[in-house]
Parts: structure tokens; sequence; C-alpha cells
């Protein structure tokens, strides 16, 4: 092995190959010799030429194989550019007889796949990328085709699920999604089943009908059901009825999301507040117009200009001044410490909506008493609920930075993870930027 081999094989990176020659080639194929004193053309193709230097291995049980089967047509893996140039790996493969699985398959090569024409890091390296910009994007960057990265993130994406370990689901997340407008399937919404522990998803539905929570539930075995703890949803009937209609699963705790009886209680308030100000005439129209956040922001998050804004509007309804208070109430009825104190503050909301002259209030008094179990269980069993709508932003984040997609699958392992590689610390860091990548494995020398 020459100075020039051994610096390239010590660049090249695989334990067991050899780089036996490297030459330039244009994009019709054709080879371009170097003039000495001048760089070759940006355009051109770097091809190394590589051999084995170890016993071959069996790609499917990977035991080492002395026999050989067949030669193979000399093959190219598309591997990271170097210099600006870009890589291809030029290897003469061979079928092995291998003695353990007594089969006659290609056999393994270090730097990728079976069946694929990029390398593991090149895979990696796309997939890193297309984390945190377009496909499009990507692929116009590396002069491929959107099909290709997509194909290798996916590849790369799977890679890393295979080497996670098995998450146990005890705190189930049950979310709808509406998918927008332009969307042309039949189905506006997709249920969402996550984990709260982690807070990854775990499963994407069409719908979100109780039929639809059931095509998951069908899925479960007796042992997932035994394991969960407890559900986490909004306050959608037939997701309950699901929930409730499977027996291993009836005895399960639901607890509401916080964020959605908020929600609820926002929609009554905002009821009143359009009878308090557009339905009674120009003068208090003028006055309310642009208010609508206003009066669902918390009072503690409010500036002083605000307050000042809110008691003007206050102090020309008091039904409204009341309403605000009874949602600041319930704000901080839903934070309590413990089951009975949540019980005590949402018991005292009830009494004070209980009227039948303030319609939007005692619409709010019905829906708080008909799902009273599910929201105090949420001060016994305190679940991570915030990452029900933070899987939503993240969503919403993957769906603007893509603009759309057609395969929800392929946007549900992208999101899966998006959510278990945060970048927030050094150990986040190196997962995401690994992305799965196995460490190499020592293999033993030829004999």
């Amino acid at each position: 092995m020459g100075q020039r081999t051994r610096m390239l094989t010590e660049i090249f990176g695989f334990d067991g190959w050899q780089v036996t020659g490297a030459y330039f080639e244009n994009a019709a194929g054709e080879r371009v010799e170097v003039v000495r004193g001048y760089a070759p053309l940006r355009s051109t193709r770097l091809v190394l030429v590589v051999a084995r230097r170890w016993m071959a291995r069996c790609s499917e049980c990977t035991a080492p194989c002395r026999r050989r089967h067949e030669w193979l047509p000399t093959r190219r893996w598309a591997d990271l550019s170097w210099a600006g140039h870009s890589v291809a790996i030029e290897y003469t493969a061979c079928r092995v007889k291998c003695s353990k699985c007594k089969g006659a398959p290609v056999e393994m090569v270090g730097w990728a796949e079976p069946y694929q024409r990029q390398s593991r890091r090149l895979q990696q390296h796309l997939a890193v990328q297309a984390a945190s910009m377009p496909v499009m994007h990507v692929a116009a960057l590396h002069g491929l085709s959107w099909l290709t990265v997509r194909r290798a993130e996916e590849w790369a994406i799977e890679r890393w699920e295979r080497t996670r370990p098995p998450v146990p689901l005890r705190d189930a997340g049950v979310d709808e999604k509406w998918l927008g407008r332009r969307n042309k399937l039949d189905d506006k919404f997709v249920t969402i089943v996550s984990n709260l522990e982690t807070g990854e998803p775990l499963w994407i539905g069409y719908g979100r009908s109780e039929k639809t929570l059931k095509q998951w539930l069908a899925l479960l075995t007796p042992e997932h059901k035994a394991a969960i703890r407890l559900f986490a949803m909004d306050m959608h009937r037939p997701f309950m009825n699901a929930v409730r209609d499977d027996p291993a699963l009836a005895r399960v705790p639901i607890v509401h999301d916080p964020f959605h009886v908020i929600k609820r209680a926002g929609e009554a308030i905002t009821e009143l507040r359009r009878q308090t100000f557009f339905r009674a005439g120009a003068d208090l129209r003028a006055l309310g117009r642009g208010t609508r956040w206003l009066v669902l922001r918390p009072w503690a998050k409010t500036s002083e200009e605000q307050r000042e804004q809110l008691r003007l509007l206050f102090s020309f309804n008091g039904r409204l001044a009341r309403a605000y208070q009874l949602v600041e109430q319930l704000r901080d009825a839903l934070h309590a410490p413990d089951f009975m104190s949540m019980l005590a503050g949402i018991s005292l909301v009830l009494r004070r909506t209980r009227r039948h002259d303030n319609v939007p209030m005692r619409k709010l008094h019905d829906s708080l008493l008909d799902h009273l179990p599910e929201i105090v269980a949420l001060g016994e069993y305190h679940p991570r609920t915030g990452r029900i709508e933070a899987l939503n932003n993240n969503w919403e984040t993957l769906v603007r930075r893509a603009r759309g997609y057609r395969n929800h699958q392929y946007l549900l392992r992208k999101l899966r993870f998006m959510v278990a590689n945060p970048i927030r610390s050094t150990d986040g860091i190196k997962r995401f930027l690994a992305l799965g990548l196995p460490p190499p494995v020592p293999m033993p020398h030829a004999a």
C-alpha cells in the first residue's frame, strides 16, 4: 500500500477495507486526468476503488464466510462529498456461501445497508439536514432528487428506530388534529396517540370518531393494556366511549387536559363578550372591537395598560367582569396541588355558574359538571398533559417547513424523531447528530 492509498484508506474510515485506487470522472462518466499543479473542476466526481482486506461476512447473519459463491458486477455507492467533490465508492462484491444460515447472500459491506446505494453516513447527513429544512432544499444543496433525499431520510430514521430500546406505554395521550382547509382527504381530522412520559407520537389515524380510536386499541396486546395507568384527552365524548367500551381499559382513569377545559371556558366568555358589545349597538361595538384575545388573556400575564383597558370594558358590564373572574378562579383550581383542593375550587365555580339567565356560563356549568370526574382526576394523577399541545406545535412546525405532507406516516416518523431528540443539552445534540449510526464493531482479521 502506497502513501497515497494509505492516506485515502485512513480518511475512508472503515476497518477491514482499503482504498486501492482513486480517480476523477465527469458527468458523462468519462475519466478526467488531473493536470499537475491544477485542481480538478468542482463538477467532477471522485471515485474511490475499494477492496476488502478481511474475511467476507454474511449480510444476513454477520457470520464470517470462507467460501465464495460467485462474483457480482461492480457496484457504486454515493458517499459524503470530499472538499466540494461528490464521491462514489466502487467495489466488486460477491455472493458468499454461509455455513450458518445455509444461504448465498451478498457479502456485507461496511458502509451501506443491503439493497441501498447510499452510504450510511450520507443518509445520516441528509436526514439531519432534512430535520431543519425542506427536503427540496436539501436535494438542491447536494444535487440530488427530492425522492432520493426522502428515501435516504426514511432509511436513516428507520435505522435510528431500530437502535432505540422499547419504551413502555404507561400514560397515553389522545388528541385530535385538524388537517386544514386545503386538505383533500375525506377526513378533515386525524387522531394522534402519544406517550406522555416521553412526548413521542405513537399512532395516527384518520378521523376523530370512536371507531378511529378503537382501531389503535385493537393493536394493543393484553400486556400493553395492563401496563397503561391513565388516558389524558380533551372533552371529546367519542374518545372516552372508546376507552370505556374496552373491558381491559374500563377501569383506567381518564384525565382531561386543562388546556381544553380553559378553552371551553374561553368560548363561554367570548360568547358573553359578543352579547355585551357586538349585539348592543354601534357605540359599544366600537368599544369592544379588538378585545377578544385581551379578555382571554390571564390577568397575571397582562401589562398595566392592558389591565386599564380590561377595567374599562368591565365597567360597562358587570356580568362580563364576573365571568372573567370565574375563568381566573377556574384556572387557579386546575393548578391545585391535590385532589381535594381541586374539587373544592371547581365546586365553587360550579355554584357560581349555575344561574339560568346567563346562558354562556350556564353551558360552561353543564360541561364542567358532565366531565367533573375526569377534570378533578387531574389533581390526583398529575400527568404531563402539556406535551399533548407541544406535539401539536411540533406538527405545525414540520408542516409549515415542508409546505404540507401527503404521507402522514412519514410525518409521524419525522415528528417522533424531532420530539425524541430535542437540541437542549449536550446529550441531546449528540443523539440528534448520531441519528442511530452504530459505533464501529471490531472484526477479527482474516486467517
